[in-house]
């Protein structure tokens, strides 16, 4: 993914930005690839190369660089990964860069199908006190494998994707970082449609397991109004990496959301592994 920019700062004739990301970035992974400057008509001091991490991000009830009705870009990470140096007229030269994405980013494709998140790494170079950040480079991020065994497992169970979004603020009583946590939409299938319109999805990962915490919007019965309830569960990162039956493991997660209110409760899994066959709930029925 490329963009290029004229920067408008040092004037006619500056230099050109282009930044080319490596695919392949999942949360807490490494990001890597390469800004190429060419050097304009005059050469210029560069005082730095930065790389920000921008999300476009749902804020109802306003927040930072909020733009338009209920919508912001909001930056949740920010690297130097060059300067400073001099850039000659005409010249060429490539920063190389390699970045830690945090353990909170947002997944923006499952098997391939978009997600409809929007994501990007805004480039800035500050050249003799001016700073210009350029347009969006869009940045795709695939999911981690415990994300992807949980989402299979939905799938397998009979839910189906309905949409992902970006909601700002914070869940109480979990260890989310990021100002904004990430939610995924799933409709359920007959044998709890009589319990909860839908169900919420958030992962929340840090360097040693997953947590998973599920909100769903319970349906009320004839003497009941309907209400929210929210779970939490952890589970290990390394639990993806072997036979875990995963469809038993969610399904016992779902009952004890629909049967009980507000809950946050953590209930932690140790030493079991994921089953194949990754991402059905979002990705589509085909087998991994």
């Amino acid at each position: 993914m490329v963009f290029k920019r004229l920067l408008g700062s040092p004037g006619v004739g500056g230099p050109t930005v282009d930044t080319v990301l490596d695919p392949g970035a999942r949360p807490g992974g490494a990001l890597s690839g390469e800004v190429h400057l060419v050097g304009g008509t005059a050469g210029h001091d560069v005082e730095h190369v930065a790389l920000e991490l921008v999300a476009r991000v749902e804020t109802e009830h306003g927040g930072p660089g909020e733009e338009g009705d209920g919508e912001g870009v909001v930056t949740f990470d920010r690297h130097t990964v060059g300067g400073p140096f001099r850039l000659s007229a005409g010249e060429r030269r490539s920063v190389p860069f390699t970045m830690s994405l945090p353990w909170e980013t947002p997944v923006t494709e499952v098997r391939g199908r978009p997600l409809g998140i929007v994501l990007g790494v805004r480039t800035e170079l500050a050249v003799a006190g001016a700073r210009d950040k350029g347009d969006l480079d869009p940045l795709t991020v695939a999911p981690l494998p415990a994300q992807e065994a949980v989402l299979e497992a939905f799938g397998q169970l009979g839910f189906g994707f309905r949409s992902a979004d970006l909601e700002y603020g914070r869940i109480g009583g979990t260890g989310q970082r990021l100002p904004f946590h990430q939610e995924i939409e799933l409709t359920p299938p007959p044998r709890y449609a009589h319990q909860v319109n839908e169900i919420e999805v958030t992962f929340l990962a840090v360097s040693g397991a997953l947590e998973v915490v599920l909100e769903a919007d319970k349906r009320g019965g004839p003497f009941s109004d309907g209400h929210d309830a929210l779970s939490r569960f952890t589970v290990p990162h390394e639990a993806a990496a072997g036979p875990q039956d995963w469809s038993t493991l969610v399904d016992g997660w779902i009952q004890e959301l629909v049967e009980h209110r507000a809950s946050y409760g953590s209930h932690a899994v140790y030493g079991h592994q994921a089953a194949p066959g990754v991402g059905t709930a979002v990705g589509g029925d085909e087998e991994a």
